[in-house]
């Protein structure tokens, strides 16, 4: 029986996540959770779970859960609260599936409090990659990938040398505006960049779809996951999402991971690894129906944000910490209707190219350049 700890279970990643736990009772129990703004959901779901302890955001929220909750459950807010989550002492694994850089410190107190990190919060690894990969190293933790196209390499590198490795191929769908050319982006509107066309996930991480920021923060988290330098990782359109990830070796043979477009698949992956349980869906592949797989070779310049992204991976330092903040709040801002789609790329240029970088950063400024950023930000969006 293996204990979690889930950050994050109202969101997408978070109630597939129960998806799994609740598939397989004999296997999972959830120990501690945290939530976000959805209160509703999250006493359904502790009431289905019973976990030991919740976290909630704010005292605001404590307050009202306080007296709702089972009484096997205790409540906790803020983020002592997160890292209390993380830490919980019967927890085997940690599933890290919060948005934003508050999944990084609930992610360093878990390394030091050596459970199994399965990552699904990709700002982690962006904002403090070498902090984090370092901490992990150091306590004998494993960080294993939730998200599909990392799960795909991390599954395809499985027996082989990392040595051996040419390069990471990450696929990508194109999002909601994957047909249009950038002068046809002209005045889309939140809707439709919502509408993603493969996959069901939250509003952040289908908007960054459709800037690509998703594919670029994915392509920094490569980097520290596999520790592949970022000349040796590619990213191509693959409009069906079937391959969801390669490994292209020295001989030239091209490993991939295939299957249907089903977060539930690489969640479970990681909650069961080194084995394997039966599916959680009924849904298998059958490559006869779906006919032609299609690929696309990138054009930066036409998705600025991998670009970007990209550029400050190379650079460094505190730089993917600016990349990350600034496209938080940019994003935060096109669904409030305070921007306009490409004015996303914009105010995200703008702060990088006014950042003078730290290269080697403390948690303590990483912090504080985080905060700085995202000032800047909101300081320039009237």
């Amino acid at each position: 029986m293996k204990h979690i700890s889930l950050l994050g279970a109202t969101g997408s990643i978070g109630t597939q996540t129960l998806d799994v736990i609740r598939k397989h009772p004999e296997h999972f129990t959830l120990e501690s959770m945290s939530v976000g703004k959805n209160i509703e959901l999250a006493l359904q779901q502790v009431h289905e779970f019973i976990p030991a302890l919740l976290s909630v955001q704010t005292k605001e929220d404590y307050d009202k859960l306080i007296h709702k909750v089972p009484n096997k459950t205790r409540v906790v807010f803020g983020t002592e609260g997160l890292e209390e989550v993380a830490t919980a002492p019967k927890s085997d694994i940690l599933v890290n599936a919060v948005l934003g850089s508050v999944g990084l410190s609930p992610t360093l107190a878990a390394i030091k409090a050596g459970k199994t990190i399965a990552i699904a919060n990709k700002e982690t690894l962006v904002t403090a990659g070498h902090i984090v990969t370092e901490e992990a190293r150091r306590y004998n933790v494993s960080l294993i990938p939730v998200d599909s196209e990392h799960s795909a390499i991390f599954q395809a590198l499985n027996g082989e040398n990392i040595k051996e490795v040419d390069r990471l191929i990450l696929t990508a769908s194109g999002g909601s505006f994957r047909e249009r050319s950038r002068d046809e982006l002209e005045g889309v509107t939140v809707r439709e960049a919502l509408n993603h066309p493969n996959w069901s996930m939250g509003a952040k991480i289908t908007i960054d779809s459709a800037t690509m920021m998703n594919k670029g923060l994915e392509v920094i988290e490569a980097h520290w996951l596999f520790n592949i330098p970022y000349e040796q990782i590619d990213v191509v359109l693959h409009k069906e999402s079937i391959i969801h990830s390669m490994v292209e070796y020295i001989d030239g043979s091209v490993i991939a991971q295939l299957g249907t477009p089903d977060m539930r698949v690489p969640i479970q992956y990681a909650l069961t690894y080194p084995k394997r349980f039966e599916s959680i869906t009924n849904e298998r592949l059958h490559l006869w129906e779906i006919g032609l797989l299609h690929f696309t070779k990138l054009d930066m310049e036409r998705f600025r944000c991998i670009k970007f992204a990209y550029e400050a991976g190379k650079v460094g330092g505190t730089m993917p910490t600016v990349l990350n903040a600034a496209n938080e709040i940019a994003v935060a801002c096109f669904l409030e209707g305070r921007l306009s789609f490409l004015e996303i790329e914009h105010v995200i240029e703008q702060a990088l190219e006014s950042h003078t970088v730290i290269k080697k950063p403390t948690l303590e400024e990483i912090i504080k350049v985080d905060a700085e950023t995202r000032a800047f930000i909101h300081s320039t969006i009237k």
